[in-house]
């Protein structure tokens, strides 16, 4: 079924000087658009906008939308909500809607947590060798979620929880989270604490979208601390791809929902003067 209106989805990311970044974003985009086409969303017009480091900015990407395209959603490819979803985006979103008047735009809330990340996880994870639909492996392995770290607790406690569920779910021995920056622990200390409590595996799952300084900074400490397998990350797994689509049609339907009550109420407003002044 076709959906009965095609808004764009504008998906920023946060952007860095490592190129492999931006084309991890590249690539994950052209599944959003071969996934949408399999919902129902064919054509659908899919852009990207940095938050630093790479162009086009977010307010140079709106400024390009087509007048008429209806309300774009902005989907953060961001896995927690921290400061960048709590206050840079929100405040490039003020700049764009003020440096272009009448400017609708709709604003979707971050990928992660979300179930289908679990699931692209453990794709990294069987890429990298681990043996993800084995019971009895998962049993014996130690896991560490690695992320790269907020200075908001929240978004640690997000990952924290993540962890836990995750563990709780798929009978691992233990998931513990590990950040990169900003918090501890670090991954390859969880690794450590992994194998001296008895763990016959210790692997690391790579809960960052995109290859670049963090990700390499993961692995390379991870492998130092003894770890048996390092996942990929995310990238373009195809349930990261569905989690955008996700995000965005929910925004979508939010932003439509509004607008219809918004249309309603000043309907309302209008009649009632008239009734008022007749």
């Amino acid at each position: 079924m076709r959906h009965p209106r095609l808004t764009p989805l504008v998906a920023v990311a946060h952007g860095s000087r490592d190129p492999r970044a931006a084309a991890t974003v590249a690539a994950l985009l052209s599944v959003v658009r071969a996934r949408a086409s399999r919902r129902g969303l064919p054509g659908l017009d899919v852009r990207a906008g940095f938050l630093d480091h790479c162009a086009p900015s977010l307010p140079q990407v709106l400024g390009s939308v087509p007048a008429g395209a209806g309300p774009a959603v902005v989907v953060p490819l961001l896995l927690t909500a921290a400061y960048h979803s709590k206050a840079d985006i929100p405040a490039q979103l003020a700049a764009a809607t003020a440096a272009r008047p009448g400017l609708d735009v709709v604003s979707a809330g971050t990928l992660g947590p979300h179930p289908l990340l679990l699931t692209a996880m453990e794709r990294r994870l069987r890429e990298a060798g681990v043996l993800t639909g084995d019971a009895v492996a998962r049993a014996g392995t130690g896991v560490v979620l690695a992320a790269a770290g907020s200075s908001d607790p929240a978004a640690n406690a997000t990952i924290a929880e993540l962890a836990a569920r995750w563990a709780r779910e798929r009978g691992w021995r233990a998931v513990l989270p590990g950040y990169a920056s900003a918090a501890g622990p670090r991954p390859a200390d969880c690794v450590r604490a992994l194998r001296d409590g008895g763990a016959q595996r210790v692997v690391v799952a790579t809960y960052l979208l995109a290859p670049g300084y963090f990700a390499d900074k993961v692995r390379d400490a991870a492998l130092g601390a003894g770890a048996d397998a390092v996942s990929a990350a995310l990238g373009d797994a195809p349930e990261v791809a569905d989690v955008v689509l996700d995000r965005y049609l929910a925004a979508e339907l939010a932003g439509r929902r509004a607008a219809e009550a918004g249309a309603h109420a000043a309907l309302a407003r209008t009649r009632a003067q008239r009734a008022a002044s007749g």
